[in-house]
């Protein structure tokens, strides 16, 4: 499977396969409201595509982190903007496929805040769906690396999902029952990442293609 073919133009006709690439952004901290202005802040995104948001985020399992949610409405963070990164031409179930591949790469329990977060991951995926990579001030943290980690706050520099009850396969995803609030201990509400805010949520994590089925990207 190759790279989806990018189109820059709206005279197109019309075309089922075609869709567009957005990058939205979510605050992991209100001092974004501040540092954000100067080019600094602690981000999270992922990547709209067909109507669906795709993430990645910690849990402590060896299996896929690659999460997908309604567009603007990941759960735990605060949505700030959206960046158009133009359109492609690939279908639902190629994408599917795609997303799928890539997932093997991001099992929840090998995310890192500095070294491989959901930045990098949706740098991923739009660099090989474009050949371009996001913008820089969106993953600037993590460039600046280690010179900085021992002064992030506890909770951020070691993110990951509250609590994996039990998966349901549903279509090619795993859902993922959240605990509520009640059942997370105090310390625990210190980590932001998808931690729902208001009782439980149901995140569908992207089933990862088994290694045997991976379709290469030239």
């Amino acid at each position: 499977m190759g790279k989806g073919k990018v189109s820059n133009s709206s005279h197109n006709e019309s075309n089922d396969n075609e869709t567009k690439l957005v990058l939205n952004i979510y605050d992991l901290t209100p001092m974004n409201n501040y540092s954000y202005w100067i080019g600094f802040g602690i981000f999270h995104s992922g990547i709209e595509v067909h109507g669906k948001e795709y993430g990645f985020g910690a849990h402590d399992f060896s299996i896929s982190g690659v999460f997908e949610v309604e567009p603007k409405c990941c759960p735990g963070f605060s949505y700030r903007c959206s960046i158009s990164l133009g359109r492609i031409n690939m279908s639902s179930s190629d994408f599917r496929a795609f997303i799928e591949n890539l997932a093997s790469d991001y099992h929840g329990n090998t995310y890192h805040l500095i070294s491989k977060n959901c930045n990098h991951f949706s740098d991923d995926i739009v660099y090989k769906l474009t050949g371009k990579h996001i913008p820089r001030w969106v993953n600037r943290l993590a460039r600046l690396g280690s010179l900085f980690s021992c002064l992030l706050p506890e909770g951020l520099q070691a993110t990951r999902v509250k609590k994996v009850p039990e998966y349901h396969q549903i279509e090619g995803t795993e859902t993922l029952s959240t605990a509520t609030p009640s059942e997370i201990d105090e310390t625990e509400q210190e980590n932001p990442l998808l931690s729902p805010k208001d009782g439980s949520v149901d995140i569908n994590f992207v089933k990862a293609a088994p290694s045997d089925c991976k379709t290469e990207m030239p």
